[in-house]
């Protein structure tokens, strides 16, 4: 059964800017579709390790923020949706000068566990730098 993109990437961009403003300005959702999420770390000095290539902290963020991307675009506004699990592979050095690209799916998305993956490209590229498996907990509904 299909289902019905709740937000998207204008008004995920939006509600980040609302609830989290310290990430607002380095990344941006810039596709969405059922269960998929494309989203951009805009590159800066201060996201690079010794060697001038993206830090590995940096690649993490850039997976989670994916992830609640993705699952923020089927549920709706649902901020204290939150990280339960996380493995990340790294596969390969990013390129040099250029924004990473996070493109995030959902293999199941359930009342309280949304389940997915997260391949994360230099921009331009097709080998993947990362891939994380992650899982969040979405809130309870409230009845009120």
């Amino acid at each position: 059964m299909a289902q019905d993109v709740k937000l998207d990437a204008t008004a995920l961009n939006a509600f980040m800017a609302e609830i989290f403003p310290q990430v607002a300005r380095e990344y941006r959702v810039e596709h969405v579709a059922p269960m998929q999420a494309d989203v951009r770390l805009i590159t800066a000095p201060h996201h690079l390790r010794p060697g001038g290539t993206v830090s590995g902290p940096a690649i993490f963020a850039l997976a989670d923020l994916a992830m609640y991307a993705v699952t923020l675009a089927m549920i709706g506004r649902e901020a204290l949706t939150v990280t339960t699990n996380a493995s990340l592979d790294f596969m390969r050095k990013p390129a040099a000068g250029r924004d990473l690209i996070g493109k995030a799916r959902l293999l199941k998305l359930g009342r309280v566990l949304a389940v997915g993956d997260v391949m994360v490209f230099s921009e331009g590229t097709d080998a993947p730098v990362a891939r994380a498996g992650m899982t969040y907990s979405i809130p309870p509904q409230r009845n009120g």
